[in-house]
């Protein structure tokens, strides 16, 4: 009996650790980390951004300056170490440990950003930084794109939330000033409402939309959070354990 309970208490770590729901995650955060794969498919998405950027400019008879629209979050900047934080912590997302770490500005670049912003800039073209990042955000979030030296990185070109996920009346309001050559996002919502809006059926909207991807429309690998997760979800207030049981049965299996 005695050894029973030893080996229940010297086994105890591995079955919380096992049924940690953010461990879900794990392999995800390390594939974004660690993979050449990821790296290969961020450049690959700005290398099709800027031959796509150079056919729009040609094509361009627009009297407004021209612009690009791009994400912040996994699309110029890899936030995979607060990712990596939670899972060891055991959560899946706490909007106090997402603050902490935007308060440290220290996000690193994705792949690619960088030089493709740079590119833009050198054809006179501007940047906008469309986040739904928070107001309370914005002073660290500037901070970190500037310590890199994305271009346009300034209180007029940074445009964070405000009380909304929904970004269409953000990029409408650009659309009043400036002509959108190219929109840059790791989300089908950081493109157009048309995505995931009212639980379309995602699959065909992107379908229907193909053409505009790779030319209009370019998307950075995320796999580690995303909206297309929501709809693998059924009910009201899940904590994480019911999130877990119901991405276990979504699996597609035969």
């Amino acid at each position: 009996m005695k050894k029973y309970i030893l080996s229940i208490l010297l086994f105890a770590p591995f079955f919380v650790q096992a049924q940690n729901p953010a461990r879900d995650y794990t392999n995800a955060v390390l594939w974004q980390q660690n993979s050449g794969e990821y790296r290969a498919l961020c450049f690959q998405a700005y290398n099709f951004a800027r031959l796509s950027l150079k056919e729009a400019l040609w094509a361009d008879t627009s009297k407004k300056p021209n612009c690009v629209i791009v994400d912040i979050d996994e699309t110029v900047l890899d936030n995979s170490a607060f990712q990596g934080h939670e899972i060891k912590k055991g959560q899946s997302y706490l909007p106090a440990d997402w603050t902490a770490w935007t308060s440290l500005a220290q996000a690193d670049t994705v792949p690619g950003a960088l030089a493709f912003l740079k590119f833009a800039a050198s054809k006179n073209i501007e940047t906008f930084y469309v986040s739904n990042r928070d107001e309370k955000d914005y002073a660290a979030t500037l901070k970190n794109l500037q310590h890199f030296g994305f271009p346009f990185a300034d209180d007029a070109h940074l445009v964070v939330s405000k009380g909304t996920s929904d970004k269409e009346p953000r990029r409408q309001k650009i659309t009043e000033t400036h002509n959108i050559l190219m929109l840059c996002g790791d989300n089908l919502s950081d493109f157009s409402n048309i995505f995931y809006r009212e639980q379309k059926n995602t699959f065909e909207q992107v379908n229907s939309n193909q053409q505009l991807f790779g030319t209009k429309y370019i998307v950075l690998p995320n796999p580690m959070y995303g909206d297309w997760e929501k709809s693998l979800y059924k009910g009201e207030k899940l904590n994480d354990q019911d999130k877990a049981k119901q991405r276990l049965e979504r699996l597609k299996s035969y």
